[in-house]
């Protein structure tokens, strides 16, 4: 989580922006989003061109390579003075001129492949920052935020993707779309007890700025690099053909294409797209899905896709998301997404029949109960992790529960660091399933069989089947109580008519 210094001055970035005369939220999300790509864009180049140096390898600059020009719009511009550690140090009227001139519209046409994901959202984006002064203090401002970034950074926090869910909070606290980023430590965690492979075929139906699908990458690259890199067919695999995510928010799929693109995946297929209705054909594609779908409560029935309703008759949107991702998974494809509680025990028809659906004609293997202040300040629902395999002929046996209490973070509304946090057993657990066999229902974690579930209606709550132990606590008989009350306010009296006389003397 980020720190308030850096709150602080993210709330101080949003005051320069209202300052100079832009107050729509989405407009300021956008326009601080597409400085942090550019400034990204600089990193990442030199980055890659140490990294060239090390393995000795060739290196071309997206900027174009020192003295070389970069055409835009048939104008020839030398590349270098695009980077941001160039023009942050120009005058503000010459900074204005470059970037709205030559920055911009070198960034809408970055990527070679017009039909890319990238090109197709970028291509409506406009450069609204309406004067020098302003776009001056948002790059200090910007650069002043970066560095305090990097200085709290460590190799086990995302403070840059912190950094960008607090800004995303700005909306929703705007009341306009309500759009926040599941916690990347929660993703994280459910990417780690998936394992995503090489070969697999990622999708994120609900896909917002692409946080699942960033951090599956991220996994690949740290876990498998020589696997992947080292291997043309796999590398293009990962370039070009794993990663697909679906939103109905062009805001969002404009952001999640630069964070998928600064994060070194060069075509992933993220397309406007409502996941639910006829407009989304996919079948049997995918062979993992990651995924919070919205909650949003209730759809108008018209625009589902009748395969769905099929498959579970229902309004509720969580309930249709789970119906879709089986229908869009492969036959042995895996799936974790979080849903609300409710999902877990609701006694409707249609929640009924989509939990047997899971547990009786696929393999249901895992409820991570979560505490409800895991997405505060955002929200302060009840929410669990559920990893399940679709087979279409069942196998489910054993269903493993989890009851976390503590995500390394407070369960209030400020979120801050604490030293308890259940996300590293979670993992090292759900990796060994046949070592939780020998725990009982009154741990935090154990096995229960497919036979006591069904049994109980299919209920998934863990509160269902976990075991409270209870002491014996013997009290005395009234009787004696009674004389224990008697005889101490023998003593009160007692002791009163004492000091009555000694107030008398």
């Amino acid at each position: 989580m980020i720190t308030g210094e850096i709150k602080n001055k993210i709330d101080g970035l949003w005051d320069i922006f209202a300052a100079g005369g832009l107050v729509n939220p989405l407009d300021v999300i956008e326009q601080i989003t597409y400085l942090m790509f550019i400034r990204d864009l600089d990193d990442l180049d030199n980055l890659r061109a140490k990294e060239s140096v090390m393995l000795g390898t060739s290196h071309t600059s997206i900027f174009g390579n020192e003295g070389k020009g970069v055409g835009i719009g048939g104008l020839q511009i030398e590349g270098q003075q695009l980077k941001w550690s160039v023009f942050r140090d120009l005058p503000a009227g010459k900074m204005y001129s470059v970037v709205q001139e030559w920055v911009f519209p070198f960034i809408k046409n970055l990527h070679a492949d017009k039909g890319s994901a990238y090109s197709k959202y970028m291509d409506d984006a406009i450069f609204k920052i309406p004067t020098p002064l302003l776009l001056s203090k948002v790059v200090d401002s910007l650069d002043a935020i970066y560095e305090l970034i990097r200085t709290h950074s460590d190799s086990n926090s995302d403070t840059r993707g912190d950094t960008y869910e607090y800004l995303l909070s700005k909306i929703s606290q705007s009341g306009l779309n309500g759009q926040f980023r599941t916690p990347r430590h929660i993703i994280r965690m459910m990417v780690d007890m998936m394992k995503p492979t090489a070969d697999d075929i990622i999708c994120d139906p609900a896909c917002g700025t692409s946080g699942f699908l960033v951090a599956a990458g991220e996994y690949l690259k740290y876990n498998l690099r020589e696997e992947i890199f080292f291997n043309k067919l796999k590398k293009n695999h990962y370039m070009n053909n794993m990663f697909f995510g679906y939103d109905m928010d062009r805001t969002m799929l404009r952001i999640g294409a630069m964070n998928m693109m600064t994060h070194g995946i060069d075509n992933p297929f993220i397309e406007y797209r409502d996941s639910l209705s006829d407009q989304n054909p996919d079948k049997n594609r995918y062979s993992l899905i990651l995924a919070n779908p919205p909650f949003k409560g209730s759809l108008d029935a018209d625009t589902v896709s009748a395969d769905l309703v099929k498959v579970c008759k229902t309004k509720k949107t969580e309930l249709l998301f789970l119906a879709l991702f089986l229908r869009m998974l492969q036959i042995g494809g895996r799936c974790a997404c979080i849903v609300p509680d409710g999902v877990l025990f609701g006694s409707s028809t249609a929640h009924k029949s989509i939990r047997k659906e899971l547990i009786e004609n696929h393999r249901m293997e895992a409820v991570i109960s979560m505490p409800s202040g895991v997405f505060k300040p955002y929200a302060g629902v009840s929410t669990a992790v559920i990893i399940f395999t679709k087979t279409e002929h069942g196998g489910t046996e054993n269903v493993w529960f989890y009851d976390m209490k503590a995500d390394g973070f407070s369960l209030d509304d400020k979120r801050t660091a604490i030293e308890q946090n259940d996300i590293p057993d979670i993992i090292t657990r759900f990796g060994n399933l046949a070592a939780e066999a020998m725990r009982e229902p009154t741990e935090q974690s154990f096995l229960v069989t497919k036979a006591e579930i069904a049994a109980n209606n299919y209920d998934l709550s863990i509160n269902k089947y976990k075991k409270i132990i209870t002491k014996t606590v013997e009290y005395p008989p009234t009787s004696e109580i009674l004389a224990d009350i008697f005889a101490a306010e023998q003593r009160i009296s007692t002791g009163l008519k004492e000091l009555e006389a000694m107030l008398n003397e």
